[in-house]
């Protein structure tokens, strides 16, 4: 299974968004354009905003984000300086728990949503009531890597697409069988989909057009995605 060719188009327009905000409305007016089989990405921060996932931090306490960070984690892994990587209870390990500074008020921070693939599956059943189409939803947020420099967004919530392509028993291009490759073709459409949104456009989703019909379905990514313990070889 493979796209034969993506369109990755920003969704401008949308604007500053507040706690109690329907984001499908401010969507579908931004993009009416939505077509069936469209994949739509959105920044954990914009749904974090309208999910009041907001906290105020207080003004000249420099313990302040550290505590959050860690009421905000089941397990601490490392620190270094004011770096925390621990594990959320998503079952996401990250940098300070997901907790978030930039792009909200000063004095204030961004939570994780509760359970972003409920706020993909909302998202997605309000972009099909206001505007009639069937699209998948990614929710993206920025992940360091263990061993490699630099961030990349992935999928923290997805609905209406299947998380992991499983390759395992196909062949290659050789002919050669398959026997370990699983595709996360959420954080590889949540990267693509960064690269027109950016960290400080002011573009908070996009939409990602021309994906293999058959990456969508059922699916999440707390189940799909997250690697359980026992799976798990560094810890």
């Amino acid at each position: 299974m493979v796209a034969r060719g993506l369109e990755i188009v920003p969704i401008d327009g949308v604007g500053e968004v507040r706690p109690g905000d329907d984001l499908s409305r401010l969507l579908a007016r931004a993009a009416p354009d939505m077509a069936d089989g469209d994949v739509v990405v959105v920044t954990q921060k914009v749904v974090s905003k309208a999910e009041a996932q907001l906290v105020p931090l207080a003004p000249g306490d420099p313990d302040a984000k550290s505590r959050l960070v860690e009421g905000e984690s089941v397990r601490i892994l490392r620190r270094r300086g004011d770096l925390t990587i621990s594990e959320t209870r998503h079952g996401f390990v990250c940098a300070n728990a997901g907790v978030d500074l930039s792009n909200v008020e000063r004095s204030w921070a961004a939570l994780l949503p509760e359970d972003p693939d409920r706020s993909a599956r909302r998202l997605r059943d309000g972009l099909r009531a206001r505007l009639g189409v069937t699209v998948a939803v990614v929710i993206s947020d920025t992940f360091g890597r263990p061993w490699r420099r630099g961030v990349t967004d992935v999928a923290i919530g997805c609905a209406g697409i299947r998380p992991v392509v499983d390759l395992r028993g196909t062949s290659d291009a050789l002919g050669q069988e398959l026997t370990a490759t699983e595709v996360c073709v959420v954080d590889e459409i949540a990267a693509a989909a960064e690269l027109v949104m950016g960290k400080a456009r002011g573009v908070p989703a996009a939409i990602v057009r021309g994906v293999d019909p058959e990456w969508l379905g059922r699916g999440d990514v707390r189940s799909e995605v997250v690697r359980p313990p026992h799976e798990d070889l560094f810890r």
